[in-house]
């Protein structure tokens, strides 16, 4: 009895030091947008900082898989001590990067660092829950990335008012208490050999796996066209304080975070991942057409209020919007924001159990590849297609990939 209690509170454990390795993780991959604001009131363009944005998801794609590779032939507790400890020293670089090419080096090696988290924290729920408990496991673990948006929502506007230095310096400070945390809890699951070489046959060679990757980097574009942009949408058009717009997107956040773990109960409540998948996306998409119609409304309702040389600058906050379509902005973006990060932990689950633990690793190297191949581009083009046409057409664009991943999400093998 004493030794299965030591079993059940080391697994819950083990996710709690998964959950903060990648919160840390993600806190400094996803949360750069919200330095936007303080990097552009010191002149810099929108392009130029929606680069820098994307610099992290750019390193991520050199060494997802490799990560991978190693957590299935090392184990996870190494895997997740060692990339953390190395995304240290490149973000605190990066706090001291004068330089806009050497900002963005510094920014692509700590993601290449940091990509450690995606593989092996998924992993280690492979090897220590069971499929009934596996849903709600992963989405526990996936709410992640919505915490540490929001924890990157409410601190780094005033951290980066006058500079990212401080900003960065304080990524690299939670990155190091995750070490910390890390090291002192993780144990690689039991059955796993830490130095046991990979067997059984590829799970690529039908299309399942194919098809749930690729309906998750479809996923990635509403996903981050609404984290890169819903505080700048908030500045620009609807005339907040970025602090302020900083606060209400960790609030979404937090509820992004209680989405995952919904979607995850779910799907062990039918067993099932890809039918859930699949209502979320057509949610998605259905959201990012509502949002886009509602940008079109207060688009028209401030267009006469405002020139152009002002949008964005300092004046900004005397924007006006009438009180009934900024409202219905503000609703229509929160949801979004929810919603679109919702679907990121029954798409790994379901990827993982389909690989299996022997290629698991390796399958979710992939998976977060292409999510991040896609996330690395979405901010840098829609940035491109906002200052070109606006954000309505920026919006219902980004909605398009939602009804095609839905199109090409696999259906039950039931």
């Amino acid at each position: 009895m004493d030794a299965a209690i030591t079993a059940e509170a080391r697994r819950w454990a083990v996710l709690f030091a998964g959950l903060v390795a990648i919160t840390a993780g993600c806190a400094f991959q996803y949360g750069l947008p919200f330095l936007v604001p303080g990097l552009r009131a010191q002149g810099m363009s929108l392009g130029l900082a929606a680069t820098l944005v994307a610099c992290p998801s750019a390193g991520l794609l050199l060494t997802l898989v490799a990560w991978g590779a190693a957590a299935d032939r090392w184990g996870e507790r190494a895997v997740l001590s060692t990339g953390l400890a190395l995304a240290v020293p490149a973000l605190l670089g990066a706090s001291v990067a004068g330089d806009p090419v050497l900002l963005g080096g510094a920014l692509v090696t700590a993601g290449a660092a940091g990509a450690c988290v995606h593989a092996a924290s998924g992993r280690l729920i492979l090897g220590w829950f069971g499929a009934h408990e596996r849903g709600l496991a992963m989405g526990i673990r996936q709410t992640a990335q919505p915490l540490g948006v929001g924890l990157s929502a409410l601190a780094l506007p005033e951290l980066g008012s006058g500079g990212p230095g401080p900003a960065f310096a304080a990524l690299a400070g939670f990155c190091a208490l995750a070490v910390v945390v890390v090291v002192l809890v993780v144990r690689d699951p039991q059955h796993t050999g830490g130095g046991a070489a990979p067997a059984g046959p590829s799970p690529y060679h039908g299309p399942r796996l194919w098809r749930l990757h690729a309906s998750s980097a479809l996923l990635v574009v509403p996903q981050f066209t609404v984290a890169a942009f819903a505080l700048t949408y908030l500045v620009d058009r609807l005339g907040w304080a970025p602090a302020a717009g900083g606060r209400l997107l960790a609030l979404a956040a937090a509820a992004g975070a209680v989405a995952r773990l919904t979607a995850g109960w779910w799907s062990d409540r039918v067993g099932s991942r890809v039918g859930p998948l699949r209502r979320v996306a057509a949610g998605i998409g259905l959201a990012m057409a509502t949002l886009a119609a509602v940008a079109v409304v207060v688009q028209r309702a401030a267009l006469h209020q405002v020139t152009p040389h002002q949008i964005g600058d300092q004046h900004a906050g005397a924007l006006q919007v009438a009180t009934l379509p900024a409202a219905a902005a503000i609703t229509a973006l929160l949801v979004a924001s929810v919603l679109t990060v919702s679907p990121n932990g029954l798409a790994f689950t379901a990827v993982a159990e389909s690989a299996g633990r022997a290629w698991a690793g390796r399958a979710l190297g992939i998976q977060n590849t292409g999510q991040n191949a896609v996330a690395a581009l979405t901010p840098p083009v829609m940035a491109t297609l906002v200052s070109g046409h606006g954000y309505p057409l920026s919006f219902a664009t980004a909605g398009l990939p939602a009804a095609l991943a839905w199109a090409l999400i696999p259906r039950d093998r039931r």
